[in-house]
């Protein structure tokens, strides 16, 4: 694996446009919204594309045919020589036949394996239902600098985005106050011209009050009056954001596998 100079990023954006599973946070890698890094199987003329955003998520993309990118692939997965120090969720594009490649290697190393779902809005569904979900007396209010700052939990702004100056200029999400404390926050994880992927964090302390369908509905309701698709991917085993999802209008498309690769991997035999 070779890693790409970001000046020749661009030479991601074509082989990425052509992925059908959600590819937005590898975007902004590429599109270099958010620093990351890139690998191929050739600076020149790269056939081969592993993309890495800073939050943890990784995507792997391309031919899957070039023997040496594969073996230098195989030992960053299980991080042989040790210049891996967090763990990344890995997910393949399931068209460049490298789904087969990690699923076989999965069975001779202890990767982690899971499933990620993709989702599509379906606008006439969220209209629909809204009206049996939302609860219409909570302060819904806009994430300013102070709340992007606040903001805790396992998934918050401040991962998917350089800095507060940035997300007020090129982001946006709703927070809902519980006697002035952030109760629950759905944000822009990743943004485009035509798409906006959202994130949720509900508060342990303010969960099952109907607070994440409410400030999820709110950034919904932004995305239709701005014309944005508004996007969603889970874990599958995330019951909570699954429900959440098909509440809000969303239905399942794609279930895709993805792998966490931990810092150091215990091998069979």
């Amino acid at each position: 694996m070779k890693r790409l100079e970001s000046n020749d990023y661009y030479k991601a954006i074509e082989p990425l446009g052509k992925v059908k599973i959600n590819t937005m946070f590898a975007e902004s890698v590429v599109k270099q919204v958010i620093p990351g890094s890139v690998y191929v199987d050739d600076i020149v003329n790269p056939r081969a594309f592993y993309i890495a955003h800073p939050c943890g998520m990784s995507l792997l993309i391309g031919e899957s045919d070039n023997e040496e990118f594969k073996r230098d692939l195989f030992d960053y997965i299980t991080n042989k020589n040790m210049i891996r120090h967090h763990q990344e969720l890995l997910q393949a594009d399931p068209a460049g036949g490298w789904t087969e490649v990690i699923a076989h290697w999965s069975e001779q190393e202890m990767l982690h394996r899971n499933t990620r779902v993709n989702f599509s809005f379906n606008r006439e569904k969220y209209l629909k239902q809204k009206a049996s979900y939302l609860n219409q007396d909570l302060e819904v209010v806009r994430i300013n600098k102070e709340r992007f700052l606040a903001a805790t939990g396992g998934v918050n702004p401040k991962a998917f985005w350089r800095n507060e100056e940035q997300f007020l200029a090129e982001g946006l999400g709703f927070n809902i106050l519980d006697a002035g404390e952030i109760a629950s926050t759905a944000f822009s994880g990743f943004v485009n011209e035509h798409q906006l992927e959202i994130g949720i964090e509900t508060s342990e302390a303010h969960r099952g009050k109907g607070y994440a369908y409410a400030v999820c509905s709110a950034l919904i309701e932004y995305c239709l009056e701005h014309q944005l698709e508004p996007v969603w991917a889970c874990r599958l085993d995330n019951e909570g954001s699954f429900n959440l999802a098909h509440r809000l209008g969303f239905e399942t498309t794609y279930m895709i596998p993805y792998y966490r690769l931990v810092e150091s991997v215990i091998r069979k035999g």
